[in-house]
């Protein structure tokens, strides 16, 4: 709550107002450096609620309630203190809650989509696969071509005997047009079952899991990795080296040795050191914040070796899309447009690009046929 600032010297805060504030501090992340330090010494949830209200109770009047909420009751300023906490509290569960639906509808809306463009693939495939057979001319048995429909008389007649005696296999006319025509078809099978293979979930907060270590998130400007500990571990227990490129995490064992470490590898790309630390969060989990030096890029691992994940999965935050700058805002935006066009099947921007420059020639060319062009 804030607090009448002429008294900020004074030891004690006083006349606390419950009065709504025109400052929005819902999503203000100013004071994180400080309530993490405040974490890192308390170690655990309960403790760092008690500094706070601790903090209200010994330097503020923030129980004794605002003035004139007595109505004759010695106990009904903290009432009214214990009524605002709850309303905070509650504003926040409100918050939390709404977020987490809006993020489960994105996911299964992405999920819908995902499985309706699979769906379709699996209906047009027949289709392309009978095209593909109608292109295939045979040869005739005087040598010419056939083009006739009778398809089983070809399966017979496949291999046949010349005046020399030399065996000739009949193809369709122009040999590379059969064995492109089956090659198209195995690839357009393959690119199904590679779809099949890519229908997953995105990774949880843009990271992943590496079984017995750490799992890991991820924005696009900073790593948070979470590496489990034996219950009651405290700092002097641990031994944490980072550098630019090189990420090291040890326990001691009872005499004050080092045991074999959990993490000792180089990073798939370098951090900022001066911006990254450390945090033991319960007893019970180190938070490692690694801050990237380029922060116009995603992580497929934190270590060389361990297990990726696929970037073209990754879903930017779009509330935070505000707070970048210009150039950085720009390209993350197209990265998000390419992701979703990709998801519908559609074209990327530079794919587009490509595809309107070349409609641009054709127009300009009307002599040319690109009706037999393949364009990659």
């Amino acid at each position: 709550y804030p607090h009448n600032p002429t008294k900020v010297q004074k030891k004690e805060i006083r006349n606390i107002t419950m009065a709504p504030t025109t400052t929005n501090y819902l999503d203000d992340d100013r004071f994180d450096g400080l309530y993490l330090n405040i974490a890192n010494q308390t170690q655990g949830i309960e403790p760092l609620l008690d500094t706070v209200f601790s903090f209200l109770r010994r330097k503020s009047d923030f129980f004794a309630g605002p003035t004139g909420s007595s109505n004759g009751k010695d106990d009904a300023g903290t009432e009214a203190a214990i009524a605002k906490v709850n309303e905070v509290l509650k504003k926040h569960a409100d918050i939390y809650l709404r977020d987490k639906r809006r993020k489960e509808e994105v996911e299964l809306e992405k999920k819908k989509k995902k499985e309706k463009q699979l769906r379709r693939n699996e209906e047009e495939a027949p289709k392309k696969k009978a095209v593909q057979e109608e292109d295939v001319i045979e040869l005739g048995e005087d040598g010419g071509f056939d083009i006739s429909n009778n398809r089983s008389s070809t399966e017979n007649d496949k291999n046949a005997k010349s005046s020399d005696g030399t065996t000739v296999t009949r193809q369709s006319a122009g040999e590379s047009s059969s064995v492109k025509s089956t090659a198209d078809e195995a690839g357009g099978e393959q690119d199904n079952a590679e779809e099949v293979e890519d229908d997953s979930p995105p990774p949880l907060g843009n990271g992943g899991t590496v079984p017995g270590k750490y799992t890991w998130t991820q924005t696009l400007a900073e790593l948070s990795v979470t590496i489990p500990l034996p219950p009651n571990t405290r700092a002097k227990d641990l031994k944490v080296v980072m550098s630019k490129k090189h990420l090291k995490v040890s326990l001691k064992n009872n005499d004050h040795h080092e045991n074999a470490p959990q993490i000792d590898a180089p990073l798939t790309k370098p951090i900022i050191l001066d911006d990254s630390f450390w945090t033991i969060e319960d007893s019970t989990r180190l938070v490692l914040t690694l801050q990237k030096s380029n922060q116009m890029e995603w992580w497929d691992a934190v270590c060389e070796g361990d297990p990726t994940i696929n970037l073209q999965k990754i879903v930017p935050e779009n509330s935070n899309l505000s707070d970048l700058d210009g150039e950085t805002r720009q390209t993350v935006e197209k990265m998000m447009y390419d992701q979703r066009q990709k998801a519908l099947g559609l074209p990327t921007a530079e794919e587009q690009k490509k595809f309107d420059i070349l409609e641009k020639f054709k127009a300009a060319h009307p002599e040319m046929d690109f009706s037999n062009a393949k364009i990659s």
